[in-house]
């Protein structure tokens, strides 16, 4: 063997070991999902992702907002992130990437609270825009048990975000399919002026892509109802504007929780979703 080839391999130094800028022209903000449950590892939901983005170069931020409440109570929240956003970079617009609950969050932010000057693209990732069957399925358990769910839930959402006020019955109503497509949709039309992009994600039944085992049984419930989708969202409703794909990945999964035989890569995925936004950039 070479001594020098051999000292080389061991030792190589790469001229440029850091990950090339690929800025945006705006910056991105990632809008996180109902719930909570990535907060239990990191700062928040997407919160990998941000500094993920960040060492690319990108201006990405990915901010809090309480996670039990309505479209309605999320999107001003949002608003006030996305100012702060604003003020911060100098930027006059901001690029949104939402996962689940998230992209109803930011159509309505769009389009009832005219952010429209200040958003130049939506991109969503397994959002309900047709709802989704589980939301139905909780919604139609015995009062009582919704009741004290409820309740433990809404204590858990205010101990998360002080000054804020959850109503998680509400908000999970506002994910069944007849509320999204009978008053939701129709109240939140898209901005001419915005872009639309969207993507599903599909796991378990009817595909051969492995599972979080806690989405099995809600899994089951929406294949017979929606047919594939990823534990929570089917691919049907994932579909908005500019439809970019399905991933094989599950809802947690998507997000990075990973509780699967799975070798999808949830930052390699949010690279290649602002790579394909870098090309639509107006």
């Amino acid at each position: 063997m070479n001594v020098r080839t051999g000292i080389e391999s061991w030792i190589h130094l790469d001229p440029y070991p850091q990950p090339p800028l690929q800025p945006t022209r705006y910056p991105v903000m990632l809008m996180h999902g109902f719930g909570m449950i990535a907060a239990i590892r990191w700062p928040g939901h997407l919160h990998d992702v941000a500094l993920d983005l960040r060492s690319r170069g990108v201006a990405a931020y990915a901010p809090n907002v309480a996670p039990y409440n309505t479209v309605a109570e999320r999107a001003k929240m949002w608003q006030e992130r996305l100012h702060h956003i604003l003020k911060e970079t100098g930027a006059e617009k901001v690029n949104l990437v939402a996962h689940s609950m998230g992209g109803l969050d930011a159509r309505y932010l769009v389009q009832n609270l005219e952010m429209h000057r200040n958003v130049a693209s939506v991109t969503t990732v397994a959002t309900p825009h047709r709802g989704t069957s589980i939301a139905r399925f909780i919604m139609d358990q015995p009062a009582q048990v919704q009741r004290w769910a409820a309740e433990l839930i809404n204590r858990i959402g205010e101990a998360a975000m002080h000054d804020t006020h959850p109503d998680v019955s509400e908000a999970v109503a506002q994910l069944t399919p007849e509320y999204v497509k009978k008053t939701f949709n129709p109240s939140c039309p898209d901005h001419p002026d915005v872009l639309y992009r969207s993507y599903a994600g599909q796991a378990g039944k009817g595909t051969d892509v492995p599972i979080n085992p806690f989405l099995r049984p809600f899994n089951s419930i929406i294949f017979e109802r929606e047919g594939v989708n990823d534990g929570y969202i089917a691919v049907e409703s994932a579909r908005w504007g500019t439809f970019c794909g399905t991933i094989n990945a599950d809802h947690t999964l998507q997000i990075g929780i990973k509780l699967s035989q799975s070798s999808f890569n949830h930052l390699v995925f949010f690279r290649e979703v602002i790579t394909q936004l870098r090309g639509h950039e107006l």
